[in-house]
């Protein structure tokens, strides 16, 4: 279909709309809705909905399943695979004016939100009210819990919450028809058949729109400490995660790992610190979560004597305070900054095997390096749960060779039986080695839910799976 049959597809769409809906339109598309944070370039959508409430949000989707126009959900666009750029031709539909907390019930520990409310305002209003809401990431300020929830969202402390899903009770999402799906439960025990909030969770957009969400709260911490532990080599870093995970238990929050490589290259930030000595092989930042200092301290520091004790550990830096914990963290979020300090480069979240994570990443280094001419990488992740980051690039290349990149990358995942996304989802650019990581008959399955539940293709069309 031309630009010209699409312009008067949608014009017709506009024209049926009840006038509720029309006044979600938004003319001209502000840039900020043409792209995510994906390295692909700007794309203008055939229309922009911004809606208010999700009768508003229904009443578009109908209709445009009606007329047989593309819908592409966006949050905060802080995505990092293409899953919420637009598409010529097609309605962006944004979620970021349905924002607020509508419900805090401390006797279930639940909150309601609607899924345009950014992650940051989440911790923020379940803090005021004496809770923490685990789920984080660094991109909190900006990204919106609908798109953390569509994209089954992980961060900094899944070694002790767990995944977005997790957190997520209940889901309210609009079907590409219209159809409204209330499953906004605050049960935890809910054993009555399908799950269909879980339908919604992870599934990027393609299967329903969320628009509200009833999150799991936990109890707020009492005291936090961290350290960052300087070690011999990558099998101290797995003794650390068993003596952390016997000696802390269930305090045990975060257990990050930084390769050489990452830690030059985060240690150069301006206003990053090294807390260590000198370099070493391998270096972690463990965080423990309490909530009695008297108590929580004392076994935070034994576990420290311990490792040390046993050779584990060659240096470590134990926070002394708030500030320090934050410190830490600051190494560990520099990767922020490297656009600044490296230049254009390419992003990637695999799930590995803890054990095998070491040896990947040698192989992994090994084969950018023959890929791409003078191509460099550096490594670093969340270990204890199995999800590696790293990043790849060409120095001095006027553009990043990211097909040789990606393949370099995915046929490494492959060979040592991970996953080609972790946490950051599918989107458009995993989207041709998703193969690598699911069996043919789970394909199959994906794709009879997507035909079954959008059986005109309207719904994020081009992303994730192709029905």
């Amino acid at each position: 279909m031309d630009g010209t049959a699409i312009r008067s597809r949608i014009a017709d769409m506009l024209r049926d709309l009840p006038e509720a809906a029309r006044s979600a339109l938004v003319d001209p598309v502000p840039p900020r809705n043409l792209t995510d944070w994906s390295t692909l370039g700007p794309e203008c959508p055939g229309a922009l909905f911004c809606p208010r409430d999700t009768a508003q949000v229904a009443a578009v989707l109908a209709a445009a399943n009606a007329a047989g126009i593309p819908v592409v959900p966006q949050g905060g666009l802080t995505g990092l695979c293409g899953g919420a750029r637009p598409i010529a031709g097609a309605i962006a539909l944004s979620l970021e004016k349905m924002s607020g907390i509508e419900d805090l019930d401390e006797a279930s520990s639940t909150m309601t939100v609607l899924a345009g409310t950014p992650l940051e305002t989440v911790q923020r209003a379940a803090e005021a009210a004496g809770f923490y809401f685990a789920l984080d990431l660094g991109a909190r300020g900006s990204c919106a819990i609908g798109g953390n929830a569509s994209t089954n969202a992980g961060g900094n402390r899944v070694i002790r919450y767990g995944m977005a899903r997790d957190l997520i009770l209940g889901v309210e999402a609009v079907l590409p028809d219209g159809t409204v799906v209330d499953a906004l439960s605050k049960l935890i025990k809910n054993n009555t058949g399908y799950d269909v909030r879980q339908l919604f969770v992870g599934s990027e957009g393609t299967l329903g729109i969320i628009t509200r969400l009833v999150l799991r709260l936990h109890p707020r911490p009492g005291c936090t400490h961290a350290a960052i532990c300087g070690l011999a080599d990558y099998d101290s870093a797995l003794r650390l995660l068993t003596g952390a995970r016997r000696k802390l238990g269930p305090t045990l929050s975060a257990f990050e790992a930084m390769w050489p490589d990452y830690w030059e290259v985060a240690c150069a930030v301006p206003g990053v610190r090294d807390p260590l000595s000198g370099p070493h092989a391998n270096t972690v930042l463990v965080e423990a979560q309490g909530t009695d200092e008297t108590v929580d301290g004392p076994r935070f520091e034994a576990f420290l004597e311990e490792m040390f004790e046993q050779g584990v550990i060659e240096d470590a830096a134990l926070s002394q305070s708030i500030g320090d914990v934050q410190a830490f963290w600051g190494v560990r979020d520099a990767c922020a900054e490297f656009k600044t300090t490296l230049g254009p480069h390419h992003a990637y979240d695999v799930g590995l095997p803890t054990g095998a994570m070491d040896d990947f990443a040698r192989a992994c280094r090994t084969a950018i390096a023959e890929a791409v001419p003078g191509g460099r990488s550096v490594f670093y992740g969340h270990i204890g749960d199995g999800n590696l980051h790293l990043l790849g690039w060409q120095p001095g290349a006027s553009s990043q060779p990211g097909q040789a990149l990606d393949e370099a990358v995915y046929a490494t995942v492959r060979d040592f039986g991970g996953s080609v996304s972790a946490e950051h989802g599918i989107g458009t650019t995993k989207k041709p080695y998703l193969e690598h990581s699911r069996s043919p008959e789970e394909l199959e399955v994906m794709r009879r839910i997507k035909r079954a539940l959008d059986p005109n293709m309207i719904l994020n069309p081009g992303k994730v799976i192709d029905a």
